[in-house]
């Protein structure tokens, strides 16, 4: 499959990129078209691929570019449905399809695919479900997909027996046919990305495809008490496990402060130190998968022990003098926030601010029970004192991030959160947020 055959790749990006290496090696004529300019993308890529034999269009889309002569149309999971290059190939009869897809068909034989996908926790569930995998069988494990890794980049490293854990984005499950998990997971639904797909309803639909091609030997993994989860699941052929963070039921749930996978305790809350009822129920997904490939409970416990999160994204960093770090920089938008906060019991010190963009910090309003100071940083600085006043939370404002950790710190006591989740973009300061939140846990670093 996929020899000798006329391509052409819609998108560079990483996807595009590994895709175009993979289709190269095989045999294939393939013609890369991308709207950005030349000059733009990476040039390291674009000379390896030319003296490999790729071509390149860059910088808009020729209408005389997609006839007859092709064979597939490969999209990057970015591209909508309804571009002029999708549309015409169907009329053409040339099949489109997605990296993910043509990485799929050419797997070797009896890998185990795990499959994750949900709006929220999917890439901390995918990451916590590699690592418990990675202890238990080594060197047979890959992770891929929308954490980072297009599964065409691990290809050449697969053989037979081995097993890929795999964070599946809406996008990425559109443009499927065949591609069939083994152990496939959703862990919650909520509306986003209508701007792409134009209603809740459809966005459903999609992320529901992951289960498509499953069969009665396939496991579905799902979130009980999440309707739209069950709504969308009625009708699959899968056999359906569930976890709840509710309610004690036949399957994975929380009991008070332990986890329960059938009955049977596996860990305490106390020894998860991602934050949160969401991660909860994240952890309780990743145990669900791991024993469906018979994992030990030690192995289990002793990786989501030492499971900080994913990287910025509410990242336990450290507790130093009896005071616990978390970094998330990446709450760049008011939800972020609301969801760190709501992850806390413990009396909070939280730093908030960045670049201006009208964010509404009123929005936080309900979320402030445990918060017993703001520390208020970057440009809109001056409009966190005016948040923080009115809500009579003492507050104290630096323009650095260098600064307000300083002063965060000597206003905590044993037992309170240090929390950095800004409610804004980090521009104003940084290239990207990611730089800030590396410089706070560099502070953190440093006072121990």
């Amino acid at each position: 499959m996929f020899q000798k055959n006329k391509i052409l790749i819609l998108g560079f990006a990483r996807s595009g990129y590994e895709a175009a290496k993979i289709l190269i090696e095989r045999g294939n004529e393939v013609i890369l078209n991308d709207s950005k300019e030349e000059n733009l993308q990476d040039q390291d890529k674009i000379t390896q691929l030319r003296k490999l034999g790729v071509k390149f269009v860059f910088g808009n889309h020729p209408d005389d570019l997609l006839d007859s002569s092709f064979d597939y149309l490969i999209k990057n999971p970015g591209v909508p449905i309804h571009h002029k290059y999708v549309l015409k190939a169907k009329e053409l009869g040339i099949e489109v399809i997605n990296e993910v897809e043509m990485a799929y068909r050419l797997f070797p034989e009896n890998v185990t695919l795990v499959g994750i996908t949900g709006t929220n926790g999917k890439t901390t569930t995918t990451s916590l479900t590699y690592a418990i995998f990675k202890a238990a069988f080594g060197e047979k494990v890959f992770l891929a997909g929308n954490i980072g890794y297009p599964l065409s980049s691990i290809l050449n490293q697969l053989n037979p027996g081995d097993i890929v854990v795999m964070e599946v984005s809406c996008q990425q499950l559109q443009n499927l046919s065949t591609f069939h998990p083994n152990i496939a997971v959703m862990t919650n639904l909520s509306p986003a990305h209508l701007d792409f797909f134009g209603s809740y309803e459809i966005y459903k639909k999609v992320k529901a495809k992951l289960f498509k091609n499953q069969t009665e030997k396939d496991i579905a993994i799902l979130n009980v008490e999440n309707l739209d989860v069950l709504d969308e699941t009625k009708r699959i052929l899968s056999t359906k496990k569930f976890f709840s963070s509710e309610n004690s039921i036949n399957g994975c749930y929380l009991d008070g402060n332990d986890i329960y996978y059938y009955g049977k305790k596996i860990v305490n809350r106390s020894d998860i130190r991602i934050a949160g009822i969401h991660n909860v129920e994240n952890v309780m997904a990743a145990i669900m998968v791991a024993k469906e490939l018979n994992i030990s409970d030690k192995i289990i416990v002793d990786v989501i022990r030492n499971f900080n999160g994913v990287e910025h994204r509410l990242e336990y960093v450290a507790t130093v003098n009896g005071r616990k770090f978390y970094n998330d920089t990446e709450a760049t938008n008011i939800k972020c926030t609301q969801i760190a906060l709501s992850s806390f019991d413990e009396p909070t010190i939280l730093i908030l601010g960045g670049m201006d963009r009208g964010q509404d910090f009123f929005e936080l309003s309900s979320y402030l029970e445990h918060v017993k100071c703001i520390v208020a940083i970057g440009q809109c600085r001056q409009r966190v004192i005016q948040f923080a006043n009115i809500m009579e939370i003492p507050v104290y404002s630096y323009e650095f991030l260098k600064d307000g950790f300083k002063k965060a710190y000597q206003e905590s006591d044993f037992g309170d959160v240090i929390l950095l989740s800004p409610a804004s973009a980090s521009w104003d300061q940084y290239k990207e947020c990611e730089i800030r939140g590396e410089e706070f846990k560099n502070y953190v670093y440093e006072l121990k």
